[in-house]
């Protein structure tokens, strides 16, 4: 039986995999045409696997052209000399690897080049592969050699400038015999890093080719794949659902439907209802994995990143996606962040949105014994009906009734940029109910920023608590609507709409109103207290 892939490259005898027709005839395309490219994805996206099964594409279909495969991880602390001698051996152990494929003896004149060949430097290299490609023609019918760099940011650093230099020579000579003919660069972070020369960027012969994430449709085709083995279905909601949240981030997707399908122990008889992916989501959204670590890591790279993440989060009216902008450069490399239709800069995707607001959420925000009034009977209890269902209109007065309470206190809260803090500090106060009662909540983002949802499930009710930032009347008004077709499309039960206000003078608002059939309880919170003399 296979399985869903989450740990290094795929393949298709073990792992349910996505064929990715349309970008490997892209890429394959590229590659026969002879261009230079270079593959940009962030990591676990799939661009091991992917080079992988192009190289392996065009090594059945296409006999004279001859694929080498190299990976430069572990040349990062090398010496000049230790690099290069150690690329002719990598190199010299693919080529042997692809003729004995082809069930072809190695000639002895052939063997005698190779083992009298020395690599010293870029230089030594590209004479290398020049006589490389002549052999290749003459004694094996070899007509275009084709290289594929894998882990590409591990090679030292000061042979980048001159490998490059070659590389850009070698492209620039006669195409009908230069060797390689084409080149794959897989794993710079962006193609502004290879121009390490003002004068002239050594590699600006390069293609530059983006693997995106799965498709909806690619989903399907992943999860069907399941199906068609096993027998279980996936409702057809579970499917948008795991797209929807992972945005089809490869990792992320293999990661939801492995749990879905191997760790939640659904009987193999009954579907995989929403029920289950609320479970799984959550599950998710809490555990440590290899990709949610990345991500983290990256985001604390730059002490100057959370203020600009939480910018994108908390202003529905964007940032400028701008490249030139290091910051952006950098966290779109992560893959933390990405551009939107309307150019402005979004955050990749609600898992991502979610882990990002608790990574920069105080463990302690000062204000935990204040979030009750004195009067409370039963702490959080007091807020649950009868039935055991969250009373979430009294609940948000007091979360209203909270921030009025600690006055200025609130732009204490420590490390936590000003426009965040509301944010911040509602989150923290849903939690204690949310881990009382054993519900689950998550976000739900409908652009990558600004408006962010905050669904909550208990007892077979959904109730969703809209944020924004107060931004004027029109778009406070714009955020009911929103909110009121949110509702209906998520089948939730109750809407709340909470909206922090900066304003040096807030008006604090409470108001409900009936929006196409649903009510919508909203609040506009002042943040911005003076403090007391």
């Amino acid at each position: 039986m296979k399985h869903f892939g989450t740990q290094g490259p795929v393949y298709p005898e073990k792992h349910y995999v996505v064929s990715r027709a349309t970008e490997l005839d892209d890429f394959i395309t590229r590659i026969k045409d002879g261009r230079y490219i270079v593959i940009f994805a962030p990591r676990q996206t799939g661009k091991t696997t992917f080079f992988r099964n192009a190289l392996e594409e065009i090594a059945d279909s296409e006999p004279t052209h001859f694929p080498i495969s190299l990976n430069f991880e572990e040349y990062k602390d090398c010496s000049l000399s230790v690099f290069y001698e150690n690329l002719y051996y990598d190199i010299c152990d693919e080529v042997e690897s692809v003729l004995g494929k082809r069930d072809v003896l190695t000639t002895d004149s052939f063997r005698l080049f190779m083992d009298d060949t020395t690599i010293t430097d870029n230089l030594t290299l590209r004479r290398f592969f020049g006589k490389l490609g002549e052999y290749l023609n003459n004694e094996y019918n070899v007509k275009r050699v084709i290289l594929i760099i894998d882990e590409f940011d591990g090679i030292p650093k000061e042979a980048v400038k001159a490998f490059l230099h070659s590389l850009r020579r070698i492209y620039l000579s006669n195409p009908t015999d230069r060797c390689p003919y084409s080149v794959g660069i897989v794993g710079v972070k962006n193609i502004v890093q290879l121009n390490y020369d003002r004068s002239i960027s050594p590699f600006n012969v390069q293609d530059e080719f983006f693997l995106p994430n799965f498709t909806l449709g690619q989903v399907h085709e992943l999860l069907e794949q399941y199906t068609a083995e096993v027998g279980q279905a996936f409702e057809l909601e579970v499917i948008e659902a795991v797209h929807k949240q992972s945005a089809g981030q490869p990792f992320l997707v293999n990661r939801l439907a492995q749990i879905l399908t191997d760790e939640l122990e659904i009987p193999k008889t009954k579907p995989i209802t929403m029920d289950h992916f609320t479970q799984v989501h959550n599950k998710l959204l809490h555990e440590r994995n290899t990709n949610i670590d990345h991500l983290i890591t990256n985001i604390r790279r730059n002490p100057r990143f959370e203020s600009l993440l939480m910018r994108i989060t908390a202003f529905d009216d964007g940032l400028p996606f701008n490249l030139r902008d290091d910051q952006i450069s950098e966290l779109a490399t992560y893959g933390v962040i990405k551009q939107g239709k309307d150019g402005m800069c979004e955050i990749a995707n609600p898992i991502y949105f979610y882990c990002i607001l608790q990574t920069f959420k105080p463990t302690i925000n000062g204000l935990e014994q204040e979030y009750l009034p004195e009067d409370t009977q039963d702490g959080f209890r007091d807020y649950l009906s009868e039935n055991g269902n969250i009373n979430m209109h009294e609940l948000l007065d007091n979360f209203r009734d909270f921030i009025a309470r600690v006055g200025f206190r609130v732009l204490q809260v420590p490390d936590t940029p000003q426009e965040s803090v509301g944010r911040h500090l509602l989150l923290a106060y849903l939690e204690q109910i949310v881990l009382l009662v054993g519900g689950f909540m998550h976000i739900e983002v409908q652009t990558g920023r600004g408006r962010m949802d905050i669904l909550i499930t208990h007892n077979k009710r959904k109730y969703v608590v809209e944020t924004k930032v107060w931004r004027g009347e029109v778009s406070f008004q714009k955020g009911k609507r929103q909110l009121a077709s949110y509702l209906k499309s998520e089948g939730a039960n109750e809407g709340y709409y909470v909206v922090f206000d900066h304003r040096t003078n807030p008006e604090q608002i409470t108001e409900t109103d009936t929006i196409e059939g649903d009510e919508i309880r909203s609040y506009v919170i002042p943040v911005i207290q003076k403090k007391h003399s």
